[in-house]
């Protein structure tokens, strides 16, 4: 099977309706520090990192990594969306045989509940079904977290597994390409 680091990076910038997924800028940096360090953000991941501490180690340019894409909204960060190997942070616990590839996404709280989350996830499907042709894609987040799963069960992903893992029942779902959604389209 092939892997994410064997894509050709970075793709043109993702648009669609309201939004623009592309790689991170310099100038998003202070987006990052206020994703990484926010309480709300990080209910359900184990809390947020100082911001003092994100302050001091977080470079001047966030990294570019294959599968890392910003949200932009009218020129603005408004979240991120990452494709990234499965299990790379994940618990022991998750079934590792479903999927290489594992969706994640953080957005600001101001962009909570307009759907740019679920807009972002299918045009980074879209692009995944586009670059890995046949490639199912997991996601895991926590069964508490309603909106997570609300997000997962639009993006069109089923369960495979539910789970402990920091002291907490998690939830693992996959999506295959042919199951997902669609709908995104590449810029110039």
């Amino acid at each position: 099977m092939p892997e994410l680091g064997s894509v050709r990076w970075p793709p043109a910038p993702i648009e669609t309706g309201r939004l623009v997924l592309r790689e991170p800028e310099a100038r998003d940096r202070a987006a990052f520090v206020e994703l990484l360090s926010s309480p709300e953000v990080h209910t359900y991941l184990g809390g947020p990192r100082p911001r003092d501490e994100c302050e001091r180690v977080l470079p001047q340019a966030p990294e570019r990594r294959p599968g890392l894409f910003v949200t932009e909204l009218d020129g603005a960060m408004v979240g991120m969306v990452e494709l990234k190997p499965h299990g790379a942070s994940g618990s022991g616990h998750a079934r590792r045989d479903v999927a290489r590839t594992e969706i994640g996404y953080l957005f600001l709280p101001r962009a909570w509940g307009r759907g740019y989350a679920a807009e972002a996830g299918a045009a980074a499907l879209g692009w995944f079904s586009g670059a890995l042709p046949g490639e199912p894609v997991v996601l895991c987040t926590q069964t508490a977290n309603d909106r997570s799963m609300r997000l997962a069960a639009k993006l069109g992903f089923t369960e495979v597994q539910r789970f402990e893992a920091w002291d907490a029942e998690q939830w693992m779902g996959v999506w295959s390409p042919h199951d997902g959604p669609g709908g995104a389209t590449t810029g110039p």
